[in-house]
């Protein structure tokens, strides 16, 4: 047998200019112990051999359209709608939860409805005027699980034009008014996992890998014939990412303010795509265990070119003819591209492996938005995707709870995660239909 690997082993390399580099390795079999249900040596003071639970918050924002998104059918035996059809093929690893309540967005204070409804969402407290009144679930949950990793948590974002305040392009927030803004570029968030920034991985006319040649040699020597393989893998698809990112045209590397009146073109399945690739790669490599993911932004402008809609922006869509059938069917449309990216992540996740199952089968994913129905701003009767694996998660499943969005990230952390959490702004009851 090899000798155990840890969990938390890089390659490492210096550049051309002295800057260090480190790549994280996946879940080699060495990595674990022989039956692949623990890890082969702790990587926390506490010495737990325990595999990582991890946790991902995606969001998209304006809200929904609830006919086409939440099934009619409760319990088991329930119709996947047309905006979540693009999920079917994970109908027994997702929990659709509506009926969900989020009663501080409806508190009295300054703002608009999306303002309001998206620090309640995030942190269950009301919106200052600034920002969100409280620490963000995903920042409230990396304190306890995120404490042993490279970093604590990731912020990643896609679609980058918003309306101008901090509450409307921010999900995550460390605190009342302390926002974390998302990384949108991915060639920044690919420079930020595998390595300082130097000019000649910037133009991408070298690889990363070509830094940590020589140790990846000497680790992949100790490693079995299988992991050799896995770690090949592996290594080949970081430069298949870096190649992709290569690729993107210059004008991707400018955070845009606004969309143009005549239609924002750039192509965000791309840009999704490449962003859930990267944060797979962040857990995989075990670089953390906390993500936020930002697809639009609350109150989003996004234009949809690749779906042919592109005579409004996503907010302009969600009011107006949206009573009218065809007005429906675009924001039928675009909720679906939605799901097709929450659920791209979610097989990449599967396909993954870790251990004797898949870094799906250890991550909890849950998609949420600021509102239920997007016309008529509604903040009850939300609608949650959960997704994965970790802590007994029911799934195959949907379950209309009288409950909080607060009850529900209370159950997540205390139940599913097992942390010291014990408390959630607006939260009252712990959820016994989630595990």
């Amino acid at each position: 047998m090899p000798n155990p690997l840890s969990r938390r082993t890089f390659l490492r390399g210096v550049g051309l200019t002295g800057a260090a580099v480190r790549v994280g390795l996946p879940g080699l079999a060495a990595m674990f112990n022989s039956n692949g249900t623990a890890l082969a040596a702790a990587t926390n003071p506490s010495g737990s051999t325990e595999i990582p639970k991890r946790f991902v918050v995606w969001f998209n924002g304006n809200g929904v359209i609830e006919k086409y998104w939440i099934p009619r059918e409760t319990g088991a035996n329930w119709t996947m709608t047309p905006s979540l059809e693009p999920l079917a093929r994970f109908k027994d690893r997702v929990h659709v939860i509506s009926g969900l309540d989020s009663p501080s967005a409806r508190m009295p204070g300054p703002g608009n409805d999306h303002h309001r409804s998206m620090s309640s969402l995030m942190t269950g407290v009301s919106f200052t005027g600034r920002g969100a009144g409280g620490p963000s679930i995903d920042q409230i949950l990396a304190k306890e699980i995120g404490r042993d990793t490279r970093f604590n948590s990731l912020q990643i974002g896609v679609c980058q034009e918003s309306f101008g305040e901090s509450i409307q392009r921010n999900m995550s927030w460390a605190d009342r008014d302390r926002p974390l803004p998302p990384e949108m570029l991915p060639q920044r968030l690919f420079d930020r996992l595998f390595g300082t920034r130097e000019e000649h991985w910037i133009d991408r006319k070298k690889s990363i890998l070509d830094a940590v040649r020589d140790d990846a040699a000497a680790v992949r020597g100790s490693l079995g014939k299988t992991d050799q393989a896995r770690m090949d893998e592996y290594l080949a698809s970081v430069r298949d990412v870096e190649k992709q990112v290569a690729s993107l045209p210059p004008e991707y590397n400018e955070v845009v303010e606004r969309p143009q009146e005549g239609g924002d073109l750039k192509d965000w399945p791309r840009i999704a795509k490449l962003q859930s690739d990267l944060l797979v790669h962040a857990f995989s490599s075990g670089q953390t265990k906390v993500a936020s993911y930002m697809l639009t932004k609350c109150q989003g402008l996004s234009r949809f070119p690749w779906l042919g809609h592109t005579s409004a922006r996503h907010h302009e869509y969600t009011h107006g003819d949206v009573e009218t059938p065809q007005g429906q069917r675009i924001m039928r449309d675009i909720n679906r591209w939605f799901v097709e990216e929450f659920a791209y992540l979610v097989a990449k996740l599967e396909a993954t492996p870790e251990g004797d199952g898949t870094l799906l089968d250890n991550t909890c994913l849950a998609m949420v938005h600021e509102h239920a129905e997007a016309n008529a701003h509604k903040n009850s009767g939300l609608a949650v995707v959960l997704a994965g694996g970790v802590g007994g998660m029911k799934g195959g499943l949907h379950t209309r709870i009288p409950a909080t969005i607060g009850d529900l990230y209370l159950t997540l952390a205390s139940e599913v995660f097992k942390t010291r959490i014990s408390e959630f702004p607006t939260a009252y009851r712990k959820l016994n239909e989630i595990v």
